[in-house]
């Protein structure tokens, strides 16, 4: 009886040492701040190595959409030279400095430069919509990351108060036990069974940090960061209209606009196929000076200027041009049958995602039946246990059902705040204009 005692005094104390000693180590990093889901957002918009790394990509397409890189403005090149020969017959040594300045201009190359300059723009607004997938998917990554959080802290909590259930159960046990009420098996039995609940409790409590550590991750920041999580772990049941999400996807769905955009860039393709069919035109200018200096016979120096215009027109290629026009077209066939793969899967999705947040709703009100049921069966159960009239066994059996469904109903919660963030995003409802930080996950 003695060592019982002693044992789970023991577990107690090196429990509480380990409570104090993670309370330490987050101590050091000051008191915790407020995150709610809108701030998180804001910080994944600034600190997301993912959302960062396109933001260059667009910096980089937008630097390259210029009229310089498309050919439209002449190019200017300076030359200079030194030669030096000797004559070992005429025992003669002569130097040439030579130094000149060169324009090279295309005046017409059958359109290409216009062709080209709307090829990079086309370029630009296809970096800035794989931005924009990049922030969708990101924003829907951190949402659920922010709410697993809550999930874990609130199966934290109701790990807590099964532990506490037991704990009280233990200790009644112990209670009997010392009166002579009871044997020594319920006593090990009730023990057994709060040290089993108190190492999920303890589980539990590195599963709550590693959830917060994932988000920290997503939000750029130090894993090491803790936050106070004020948002209310509670979903939104609202009802959606079939035809509204599809007409809404058809419209603001990001990947779908970028599918259009790539539709676009073979269409340019088509037309820089086709500007090798025309003639070209250049023009050279320059200016050129001769410094000549010959043994015994003295210094020249010659300054001459000059100015070309080149003509010049393919007429047989052996049919590659008239070949690289028809792969044009053919990718942009592709790219045509491409979008319709890509719509027919995007309402595939859609329909699916539909149908699981249509039943998702429905499996939340069993959910919230349920843990309803199993809370005032707990409560009865506790009366009913103390007074002798179910065995422990019982006992726990209830006990487990309570903490089943508490878990199943937190679950349920989740899975309907998942299935509404994936509608939003498949809706384009994270970019839309009137998507404001205050309503993150409303299509």
């Amino acid at each position: 009886m003695n060592n019982s005692i002693f044992e789970m005094n023991r577990n107690i104390y090196i429990y509480n040492l380990l409570i104090a000693f993670f309370i330490s180590s987050y101590s050091v990093y000051g008191q915790p701040e407020d995150l709610t889901l809108s701030d998180a957002l804001v910080k994944t918009l600034e600190y997301n190595y993912g959302i960062r790394i396109s933001k260059s990509d667009v910096e980089i397409a937008s630097i390259n959409n210029n009229w310089g890189n498309a050919g439209r403005y002449p190019t200017i090149g300076f030359d200079a030279s030194s030669n030096n020969s000797y004559n070992f017959t005429d025992d003669e040594r002569t130097n040439r400095l030579y130094a000149g300045v060169g324009l090279d201009w295309t005046i017409f190359d059958g359109f290409r430069v216009n062709f080209t300059k709307d090829k990079l723009e086309s370029l630009e607004d296809l970096s800035q919509g794989r931005l924009g997938v990049v922030i969708e998917n990101t924003i829907e990554d951190v949402i659920m990351a922010y709410y697993d959080v809550l999930l874990q802290q609130e199966n934290l909590e109701v790990l807590g108060t099964v532990t506490t259930l037991s704990e009280d159960r233990y200790t009644y046990e112990q209670a009997r036990y010392e009166l002579g009420g009871t044997v020594t098996y319920q006593v090990l039995q009730a023990k057994n069974v709060y040290l089993n609940d108190k190492a999920l409790f303890m589980t539990q409590e590195v599963i709550v940090r590693n959830a917060i550590r994932n988000l920290n991750f997503l939000l750029g920041l130090d894993p090491s960061m803790i936050w106070n999580f004020p948002d209310p772990f509670e979903p939104d049941t609202t009802d959606y209209i079939l035809g509204d999400l599809t007409g809404k996807m058809m419209s603001n769905n990001q990947t779908l606009k970028n599918q259009f955009t790539n539709l676009q860039l073979q269409k340019k393709e088509i037309d820089l196929g086709k500007s090798a069919l025309y003639p070209s035109l250049y023009v050279s200018a320059g200016l050129d000076e001769n410094v000549g200096s010959v043994q015994f016979i003295g210094s020249t120096d010659a300054l001459s200027t000059y100015g070309n215009l080149r003509l010049s027109w393919d007429i047989y290629t052996g049919g590659t041009r008239k070949r690289a026009v028809e792969v044009a077209r053919i990718n942009e066939e592709i790219a045509q049958v491409e979008i319709e793969q890509m719509e027919h899967a995007l309402m595939n999705e859609l329909l699916n995602l539909y149908d699981f947040y249509s039943i998702r709703i429905a499996l939340l009100e069993v959910a919230d039946e349920s843990l309803e049921a199993a809370e005032l069966n707990m409560s009865i159960a506790d009366e009913k246990f103390r007074s002798g009239a179910i065995s422990s066994f019982e006992y726990r059996d209830i006990q487990l059902i309570y903490l089943n469904s508490a878990l199943r109903r937190l679950q349920a919660i989740y899975n309907l705040i998942g299935s509404r963030t994936s509608l939003t995003r498949l809706t384009g409802g994270f970019l839309m204009e009137n998507t404001t930080a205050e309503e993150p996950i409303d299509p």
